[in-house]
C-alpha cells in the first residue's frame, strides 16, 4: 500500500497532470495565492504551475493548494478612491442593524441578523 507521502509526490505531473508535492515540500520559486498576497503580489493571469497535497488521515481524501510561479507574479493593483468608497459603504451596511437602523460599530453576525440590543429585546419579550 502506498504511503501518503508517495501518493502526494509527483514532480513530473504524470499522475495528476501538474507537478505535485507533499505538504510543505514544494521547491523554492512557488507560492500560493495567500503567500503571494503577503509579498504584495498577485498571480496576474498565469496558469497554476504546481500543487501541494496532503492526505486526510481519517477520511483518506486529498486536500490541495495550488501554487504559482513567483517570478511571473505581478504587483497588486493599488486601491483607487472609488474602491475605498465602495468598501466603506459595504462595511457600513454590515454594521447597520436592519431593525433599529443603527450603526452598532461591529459587523452584525449573519447567524442572528440583528444587533445585540435587538436580540436582547426579543429574548425579553419571549420570556
Amino acid at each position: 500500500m502506498p504511503t501518503a507521502y508517495s501518493r502526494c509526490l509527483d514532480p513530473n505531473g504524470a499522475r495528476y497532470g501538474i507537478p505535485t508535492y507533499p505538504w510543505r515540500m514544494a521547491p523554492d520559486g512557488y507560492a500560493t495565492r495567500r503567500q503571494l498576497r503577503t509579498r504584495g503580489l498577485r498571480p496576474g493571469g498565469q496558469p497554476v504551475a504546481a500543487q501541494v497535497m496532503v492526505i486526510n488521515r481519517h477520511a483518506g481524501t486529498p486536500r490541495v493548494a495550488y501554487l504559482y510561479r513567483v517570478d511571473l507574479a505581478k504587483p497588486v493593483r493599488p486601491m483607487t478612491s472609488r474602491k475605498w468608497g465602495a468598501l466603506a459603504l459595504a462595511m457600513l451596511a454590515r454594521r447597520t442593524c436592519p431593525r433599529c437602523r443603527l450603526d452598532v460599530g461591529y459587523c452584525i453576525p449573519r447567524s442572528h441578523g440583528l444587533c445585540g440590543m435587538c436580540i436582547a429585546t426579543d429574548e425579553q419579550r419571549a420570556a
